[in-house]
């Protein structure tokens, strides 16, 4: 697959998300940044603010979100119901996807960014994590995660999620992940 053929999806937030970016527009991939109004973005390249009705269509129920999850989201404002449902498109558009954060002992994906990695086990999406705190990545596989030494892009349509605060081993595995698949 030449990288001119590939489209990274993603969020344009600081971060993980933000250097998906940088290492999509350096390989010369097409990339689309979800967002939507009032969201502080890093990324403009291949910017799509979402407009109300597209925003609604990702909507989720924060009780089962924080069920899901096994987290208290039911309390969180407008700003949080955006993200999820920004996710929501993100990961719909991709076929494939990687987050760059930390799995914890409920399988699930710390943070806002659990949600975009539940939604991608929900989605039959091929789905990798980069756990910053292990310092490895894994592969998520029926019901378990297994660890996945050397992961590559496989699909031309994949999504880069994350967390915005972004360690040196992260932005690593980022950068790893690109010249693996690309060369």
């Amino acid at each position: 697959m030449k990288p001119e053929q590939m489209t990274l999806f993603s969020g344009a937030s600081r971060g993980a998300e933000a250097e998906f970016g940088r290492w999509a527009e350096h390989y010369g991939m097409q990339e689309v940044n979800y967002s939507f109004e009032g969201h502080a973005n890093e990324r403009i390249r291949g910017l799509h603010e979402l407009s109300r009705e597209e925003l609604i269509t990702g909507d989720v129920s924060l009780h089962y979100v924080s069920r899901l999850l096994s987290r208290n989201y039911t309390q969180k404002g407008d700003t949080f119901r955006k993200v999820l449902q920004t996710l929501f498109h993100i990961v719909n558009a991709s076929r494939e996807v990687f987050v760059i954060g930390e799995i914890q002992d409920d399988r699930t994906v710390k943070g806002g960014t659990g949600w975009g990695a539940e939604f991608a086990k929900l989605c039959n999406k091929r789905l990798h994590t980069y756990d910053q705190q292990q310092g490895g990545w894994f592969r998520w596989e029926r019901d378990a995660w297994k660890p996945e030494p050397d992961p590559r892009i496989r699909e031309a349509h994949f999504a880069g999620l994350g967390t915005r605060f972004l360690q040196d081993n992260g932005r690593a595995a980022i950068e790893q992940l690109y010249k693996s698949t690309l060369g």
